[in-house]
């Protein structure tokens, strides 16, 4: 079958003036324009292209990659607002249409807003809906400790709201965020506590030694980087630590002693000093 919003692995068939003609395994066929067709592609080859609507709501091929795929969550650009809805800037020659009724909040040119990816069974086209709450799973598919991917979806009171592994919502709390986090940001995470609630606290560094094992490996780093002098001490401002270090100062504290108890560094009245 031809996947709309999915990476499709097709059969190269026949080419003709618009473009390349690609099938799959029981007999569907769809135009690859002829701006995508790699020079090198004939005929019984196979391509992976990505399936979408033209404006014409014909199924086409494209070797350009969607910034976001069927049932999946991105953060994208609000190009243009009409009487009918809003169009997003996916990374493909087609906008990608955001209906006023799939819309939490309304938007306007320039907005930076989180969608999930959808598709109409009805009309076969893709749409973008900013109700993400209602396309998340309620049964957990992670565990504490976990490594998570993490989508930054908004500042909320409490710290950041993210989408943990396309599947589900958590919250990174503002006093565990030790580095610049912007709405969009795709970064990697760990699951620190599952509320009886359901509701998942996540981290952006591992939990206990592993953490201080890991912090050890950067604080090293950072000094090879500054000719082997930090100039932080036990007594520097936990904002200074966190904004040169992206840890916190308790983390800090605990990896200068494990390495000056392993004679890696030399700690001194106003820094610390890595030695050979």
């Amino acid at each position: 079958m031809l996947h709309l919003g999915k990476i499709n692995s097709l059969q190269a068939l026949r080419a003709t003036t618009p473009g390349m003609f690609l099938g799959d395994n029981e007999g569907g066929e769809v135009l690859l324009p002829k701006k995508y067709v790699p020079k090198h592609l004939k005929p019984d080859d196979s391509i992976d292209v990505f399936l979408y609507t033209d404006s014409e709501d014909r199924i086409v091929a494209t070797t350009l990659t969607p910034k976001v795929l069927l049932h999946e969550f991105a953060v994208l650009e609000v190009r243009d607002v009409t009487q009918f809805g809003a169009f997003l800037d996916w990374g493909l020659d087609k906008d990608l249409f955001l209906p006023f009724s799939e819309q939490k909040i309304r938007v306007q040119e320039g907005d930076q807003v989180t969608i999930c990816l959808r598709h109409d069974e009805v009309t076969d086209r893709l749409f973008a809906s900013s109700r993400i709450s209602q396309f998340t799973e309620g049964e957990l598919s992670v565990e504490e400790g976990e490594g998570v991917d993490l989508l930054v979806d908004r500042r909320s009171e409490l710290g950041y709201q993210v989408i943990i592994n396309n599947r589900h919502i958590g919250l990174v709390f503002a006093n565990k965020v030790f580095q610049p986090l912007h709405k969009g940001d795709k970064v990697r995470g760990f699951i620190d506590k599952i509320r009886e609630d359901g509701k998942i606290d996540v981290s952006l560094q591992k939990q206990g030694y592993a953490q201080v094992v890991d912090s050890q490996d950067l604080l090293l780093q950072k000094l090879q980087e500054n000719n082997g002098i930090l100039y932080l001490t036990d007594k520097s401002d936990p904002e200074l630590i966190s904004q040169k270090l992206g840890m916190s100062k308790k983390v800090f504290k605990k990896c200068v002693g494990a390495l000056y108890k392993l004679r890696k560094i030399e700690i001194k009245a106003d820094c610390i000093v890595l030695l050979d």
